[in-house]
């Protein structure tokens, strides 16, 4: 079975970037997408980016839209999502997970990661 593990969240002031990367062990992505989403405190888990098998087919929420990018390496098993003009808004828990091509919803997704922690200060 695939595991995800996400690593690179920190604390960030308001304008600065961050690049997350979901790893897999144990199995490859394979032609599976995956998808990154957070948690806020008292909020429930939200749809931010998501990239097909081939890299292609990428998905963006409104929010991330211009700011966030995701990519792919499927020789290193790795999906990042490089953060730009980070907003205090971004603050949260961010995961990855594995789901089927063009997923955006959190019930489409599973083998979650345990998450990594970014602050975003004002």
């Amino acid at each position: 079975q695939v595991q995800l593990v996400e690593s690179g969240g920190g604390l960030v002031q308001a304008g600065g970037s961050l690049r997350l990367s979901c790893t897999a062990s144990g199995r490859t992505f394979g032609i599976w997408a995956v998808g990154w989403f957070r948690q806020a405190p008292g909020k429930e888990r939200e749809f931010v980016a998501a990239i097909g098998w081939s890299g292609s087919n990428i998905a963006y929420a409104d929010s991330v839209k211009g700011r966030f990018t995701i990519s792919r390496d499927n020789a290193k098993n790795t999906v990042s999502l490089q953060m730009n003009s980070l907003k205090p808004e971004d603050t949260a828990v961010y995961y990855c997970a594995r789901g089927p091509y063009r997923a955006t919803t959190v019930a489409q997704y599973d083998s979650w990661g345990q998450g990594t922690q970014v602050t975003v200060s004002s």
